[in-house]
């Protein structure tokens, strides 16, 4: 007999890992709009931060050493690490997380690995539900790890308070760096493996463009270098993402932020509401029927949507 809705908000918010584990799997296959309203008041305490960057650059290493710094503060830690679903079987590989196995014991620390499930952000669809469970929960730090930046894969900044950008040594020639939208959303940005050649060179660069952004803020945003072979930068690192969070709260960066992103959500339900009401089964069927054509007879599609509508 399933749990109600109280009790399942009481075991989110003691923390009750097994239940918390069995709630985020609902929320990623099933519709749960009741409880995530109860739950919602809920949130709004923990801090969220995005770590994204190219593939290869070290995102899981650079979360790793995050989740020891803020538990050597006793900060409760807890990690969505999206993984990219691949196109043909609809499964994906969870393998980053083995860069966190030593954390897998700890109680402060929650990890849950999420398929991408054909999202283009570089976040699973359902990640923000997720990280409001877990800011129920009461989990002080939520981290979002995503798939890997490409240039449309920047919704991490509508799921996090503060955006990490890792880069390295060779991410690119500075037209490419400049026509990404990825230095648009940094809030702090990572050269990591910065003991191989280049790291000056990218730094010098990057220097350059910030310095051509006509930026009215009074967070200037910082470039870290770091190496986690060669243990340097990290601590460094950690201080810049404090320096940040005390920004975030005293310039009332926090609640601009939560507002839109208030906003955001309003929006993607009325878009995935429209979506389910829209395809019913009549207009599926008559779309499949004008698939059966030749290509040469189908309609455009705008004319196809007036007709589907009429």
């Amino acid at each position: 007999m399933p749990l109600d809705i109280n009790e399942i908000l009481e075991s989110i918010r003691r923390k009750d890992i097994l239940s918390i584990s069995r709630i985020i799997t609902q929320i990623e296959s099933s519709n749960c709009d009741e409880l995530l309203s109860e739950i919602f008041p809920y949130t709004g305490n923990a801090f969220r931060i995005g770590i994204t960057g190219p593939p290869g650059a070290g995102k899981s290493s650079i979360t790793n050493e995050l989740i020891t710094r803020y538990r050597n503060l006793n900060k409760t830690v807890a990690v969505i690490g999206v993984d990219p679903t691949s196109p043909f079987t609809g499964g994906a590989l969870l393998g980053d997380r083995l860069r966190m196995a030593q954390h897998f014991s700890d109680k402060g620390v929650y990890i849950r690995s999420m398929a991408s499930r054909g999202s283009q952000g570089g976040l699973s669809y359902r990640s923000q539900d997720v990280g409001n469970v877990l800011d129920c929960a009461g989990f002080d730090v939520i981290i979002y790890e995503t798939v890997g930046v490409g240039q449309i894969e920047l919704d991490v900044m509508k799921s996090s308070d503060l955006v990490i950008v890792v880069l390295v040594p060779e991410s690119g020639d500075d037209i490419q760096m400049m026509k990404a939208g990825l230095m648009e959303i940094g809030n702090i940005f990572v050269i990591n493996k910065s003991d191989r050649s280049g790291s000056d060179k990218l730094k010098t660069s990057m220097q350059q463009i910030f310095s051509l952004k006509n930026n009215l803020e009074s967070w200037n945003n910082p470039i870290v270098k770091t190496s986690i072979i060669e243990n340097f930068g990290l601590n460094k690192l950690f201080k810049q993402a404090n320096d940040y969070h005390n920004y975030f709260k005293k310039s009332g960066l926090q609640n601009i932020i939560l507002k839109d992103r208030y906003k955001q959500q309003i929006e993607s339900i009325v878009i995935r509401e429209f979506q389910i009401k829209f395809w019913n089964k009549v207009r599926k069927k008559y779309l499949n029927s004008v698939l059966e054509n030749d290509q040469k007879d189908w309609p455009s599609p705008i004319n196809l949507l007036k007709k589907i509508k009429s």
